[in-house]
């Protein structure tokens, strides 16, 4: 009997020890998070997430060498101490974040290897236009939320110099972007020159102000603004201006392929796994991307032959891109089209997911001042506090290249139920706030992708050439896994590039010109979406098969987005230990998730990193 008791004692002291043991590991984990947010907020640098979501929100960031070797430095920090917690200790509920946090972690310490710093400016964006945008993606509704603007302003000197210091480092080391692909790109600096600070889009928060900011106050902020406007901000576009006219352009690279660079070709296998969250080469996906082209333009040629066309492919495209039925008279009429293929989505949400966000969002015609060499279109999160929208931006310029029956693929992949829905759901989910604002690429433009397709699923795309749109927007992105290895892995020239780009999708010479810049500039990015939205439909089809009619479609796309954004690999998890749960007996495999209530006081991300290595929810 007294053994008995020993060995009883013994046991429950184990027992107990053990359970201390893991909730200690729990608490590390849980203070780890903790830390790592409140230092990535104060740096104003968050890895992996969208760049086009950058909002000022005081002293701007430090991007200079000792702020590099100071995130270098925490992040090594930040990878021992996750080192020294046990996974396996963790509550089930932390598991998953531990496994992403730790991947974002090891990206990250690969990243400080590359020459990614180096290229802060690109054909579609650059850090002073992320800044020059901002204004529009943030609310204004207390006097607070004007100060810390105005100290934004008074401090872009500085940080347009750090980076200006970045980009000479950049001229000096051989790290420069190609000629043929920043022709003109000079223009998004001058049109922020201005002699009136009226004139400047950095005025605009001061037009109309809050009626709850007294009178007297209101003039005396606009007047601090004016003064730094014409004082700070303007004099520093005229000196990146001046600098990159007289020394950056000068010394622009002569070749295309990033692997012209120094330690470019492992640069470019970084940039593969980056966005696309795999370990696949860019032979391989380069033979995906064939493969995918011959598949769709069969689908493409059904398509030709439904609606009584006697002619080819490239016929059949002539004739879209020829035909003014298929062009909007202007940008307003632009607006209200995509404004009713909105509505006529809304109307089928419920019918393809169980659960849907409050969260809303606007459409704005693309600024004047990049739309020329923009992306057709592109999607802006909300700040996730509760004070501004999602804004699904459309380019309105060039009329004669945004056909009509490319809108409706378009509005599905950025607003509903591609990224808007996606970003807005991650954003009420109760997950650590780091994952909230996760953004890898291949899970957010391979859900915009997918989501296109879906309009298949809720019964649009009446108009078969609505659909051949959707099929070219689908063709183009196979399109990108082919060019994009090609110039960057396999030495195609930029011709060759635009040349297969136009003569298999429906996009004009002008569209398919400015993508084949953008993939110059911004190497391996565009692979995202396509590897992204055939492992979704991969992952689909599997869970069908399984399933079989008990397969609900709300539930398995509720599954899909209820952890936010994630590398494939671990999706792919996810989703599989989702099937074998449904299979089990008693399980209710229609179910429709619920995500808790999200306070969104809780979680306040205005500030972001406006560099562009992170993901980014352009078409």
């Amino acid at each position: 009997m007294r053994l008995w008791h020993f060995l009883s004692s013994i046991l429950i002291f184990i027992s107990v020890t053990a359970t201390t043991a893991f909730a200690d590991d729990a608490k590390a984990f849980h203070r780890l998070l903790q830390e790592h947010w409140d230092r990535s907020q104060q740096e104003q640098i968050f890895f992996h997430m969208d760049p086009d979501a950058w909002r000022m929100n005081g002293k701007l960031p430090d991007v200079s060498p000792a702020g590099f070797a100071r995130r270098k430095a925490y992040n090594e920090q930040t990878l021992e101490r996750l080192a020294a917690i046990d996974p396996a200790a963790l509550p089930a509920e932390d598991h998953l974040s531990y496994r992403i946090f730790h991947y974002e972690r090891q990206l990250e310490q690969a990243y400080y290897d590359t020459p990614e710093k180096y290229f802060p400016i690109a054909r579609i964006y650059g850090y002073h236009t992320y800044f020059a945008h901002a204004p529009g993606n943030m609310s204004f509704l207390t006097r607070e939320d004007y100060e810390k603007y105005l100290i934004s302003l008074a401090d872009y000197p500085r940080y347009n110099r750090e980076y200006m210091d970045l980009l000479q480092e950049a001229v000096d080391k051989g790290y420069t972007q190609p000629c043929v692909a920043m022709q003109n790109y000079e223009t998004t600096i001058r049109q922020q020159i201005v002699d009136k600070a009226e004139s400047s889009v950095f005025f605009d928060p001061f037009r109309q102000m809050p009626a709850t900011i007294p009178a007297a106050e209101q003039d005396e902020l606009r007047t601090r603004a004016r003064k730094l406007i014409l004082d700070r901000v303007v004099p520093a576009y005229e000196a990146f201006y001046e600098f990159y006219t007289r020394t950056y352009i000068p010394n622009c690279r002569k070749d295309i392929s990033i692997a012209s660079v120094p330690g470019g070709a492992d640069y470019y296998r970084y940039a593969v796994r980056f966005f696309t969250t795999t370990d696949m080469t860019p032979k391989e996906i380069h033979k995906l991307g064939l493969n995918e082209v011959k598949r769709i333009r069969a689908e493409m040629e059904d398509v030709i032959h439904s609606v009584g066309f006697k002619g080819n492919l490239p016929e059949f495209l002539q004739y879209l891109r020829t035909e003014k039925r298929f062009y909007a008279e202007s940008g307003e009429d632009l607006l209200e089209k995509v404004a009713l293929l909105i509505k006529r989505m809304d109307g089928k949400l419920p019918q393809l997911f169980g659960y849907l966000p409050r969260q809303p969002f606007t459409l704005r015609p693309i600024p004047e001042d990049v739309a020329e060499g923009s992306a057709s279109a592109f999607y802006v999160p909300s700040s996730g506090d509760g004070t501004t929208p999602g804004i699904y931006y459309l380019n309105t310029s060039k009329l004669d290249s945004r056909p009509l029956y490319a809108l409706e693929a378009l509005t599905y992949h950025e607003a509903m139920p591609g990224h808007h829905l996606q970003n807005a759901i991650a954003q009420e989910k109760d997950l650590p706030p780091f994952r909230r604002i996760l953004n890898h690429s291949a899970f957010t433009e391979g859900w915009g992708l997918y989501a296109e397709r879906l309009g298949l699923d809720a019964g649009l795309y009446q108009d078969p050439y609505n659909n051949f749109g959707r099929l070219s927007a689908e063709m183009f992105r196979a399109c990108r896994l082919v060019v994009d290895t090609g110039m960057h892995a396999l030495s195609w020239s930029r011709e060759q590039a635009i040349d297969f780009m136009t003569s298999n999708s429906g996009i004009s010479v002008h569209d398919a010109t400015a993508e084949i810049d953008r993939y110059i500039t911004w190497p391996a990015q565009a692979l995202s979406y396509k590897i992204g939205e055939l492992k979704i439909r991969e992952l689909r089809g599997r869970a069908e098969q399984a399933l079989g009619a008990g397969f609900d479609i709300r539930a398995f796309h509720d599954k899909l987005l209820e952890n936010a954004s994630m590398p494939l690999s671990l999706l792919e998890e996810e989703v599989m230990a989702w099937i074998k749960a449904q299979k089990t007996p008693g399980n209710n495999i229609s179910g429709n998730s619920q995500p808790k209530k999200h306070n969104p006081k809780k979680h306040n991300p205005k500030k972001h990193n406006p560099k562009k290595t992170q993901g980014d929810n352009r078409r």
